[in-house]
């Protein structure tokens, strides 16, 4: 597994490596033993799976509160996303930064989101499927999101926001500056 770090400490772009032949290939997409001999001490008690018909759907930005708090491994099945992590732990140097990596179900790239950083993706193609695994159970109580065109954040999501498609509940999320962040930098990854 290639474990590359992004411009925010502790999201990380896992690149599991493909065993290929002419039936097509096989590769792990989590090993506990492999990643915690990197350093990554991740659990995870939920896999999730989500389809977006439309180029240009947005999902996101989502985050769920402690002590229902949620990493993320994020990969695309099929199509091609692009997929970012926004760090909202308070006192972080890196607080309202973002960054954006591109998934594909071509190259099996995987992104990897610690607790206290907000979530989302827009899809590049039709007919895209993204599967990831999270570190808690969905809470409905603890369910938090920030506006995906949040001008503080400034994402650059390649395309207007006004094309983006949207479901009513992230169309009226709140801007990061209008939420009391529940997290909290605790320094180092």
């Amino acid at each position: 597994m290639q474990i590359d770090r992004t411009d925010l400490p502790g999201v990380l772009v896992l690149t599991p490596r493909r065993f290929s032949d002419a039936r097509g290939w096989f590769c792990e997409v989590w090993n506990r033993e492999v990643l915690a001999a990197a350093g990554i001490n991740q659990d995870f008690s939920q896999d999730n799976h989500s389809f977006s018909r439309e180029v240009g759907t947005v999902r996101g930005l989502h985050f769920q509160a402690p002590p229902d708090a949620q990493a993320k491994l994020v990969r695309c099945g099929r199509g091609r996303i692009f997929d970012v992590a926004v760090d909202i732990r308070a006192g972080s140097p890196t607080y309202g930064q973002w960054t954006g990596v591109e998934l594909s179900a071509d190259d099996g790239r995987q992104l990897l989101i610690p607790e206290g950083f907000l979530h989302g993706f827009i899809t590049r193609e039709p007919d895209t499927e993204v599967l990831y695994k999270c570190s808690s159970v969905y809470a409905p109580a603890s369910d938090g999101a920030v506006r995906f065109d949040d001008p503080d954040i400034g994402i650059d999501w390649g395309m207007p926001a006004g094309r983006a498609v949207l479901s009513d509940k992230d169309r009226a999320a709140p801007l990061l500056r209008d939420i009391a962040t529940p997290f909290r930098y605790e320094g180092g990854e």
